[in-house]
């Protein structure tokens, strides 16, 4: 059983997000980006509540702006998404966790050290360039819960 549920258009939209985000970081890279698409639309918390299918997430607005930075400067629609990123996607949305985007619900690229925290909420590890971050147990339980 897949972890959410998705469409052929999702999985080209997350391909390509993930592609866009994170190609540089290689196959781990990218199913890491998508391990964090994954946990937006499954906690339901903070941020992330009533988002409810992929494309809430990868085009949420929040303050003003979208919350990925490839559909903000558009590069997630440079690239069609090819069938090794279509692979990734599924996987994700099927079955893919490792650490650190586990339970993560944000990464960014700091361009230096990871900090400590994002948000208010924890570090959890850095994969290449990216720093993951998932919420405190408390004020996101759904994070948690699967």
């Amino acid at each position: 059983m897949a972890r959410v549920k998705y469409t052929d258009a999702d999985v080209d939209v997350m391909a390509r997000m993930m592609r866009a985000e994170a190609e540089g970081e290689g196959r781990l890279g990218m199913l890491m980006v998508g391990n964090v698409i994954v946990n937006r639309l499954k906690a339901n918390c903070l941020d992330f509540k009533d988002l409810r299918s992929i494309r809430d997430v990868i085009f949420q607005v929040q303050g003003g702006n979208y919350s990925f930075e490839a559909v903000q400067k558009g590069n997630v629609f440079y690239n069609r998404a090819r069938e090794v990123e279509k692979k990734l996607a599924r996987e994700t949305l099927k079955f893919w966790r490792e650490h650190p985007s586990k339970y993560a619900l944000w990464y960014f690229n700091p361009y230096g050290e990871c900090p400590p925290t994002w948000y208010n909420q924890p570090f959890t590890g850095q994969y290449k360039e990216h720093c993951y971050y998932e919420p405190i147990a408390d004020t996101c339980e759904g994070a948690y819960l699967w």
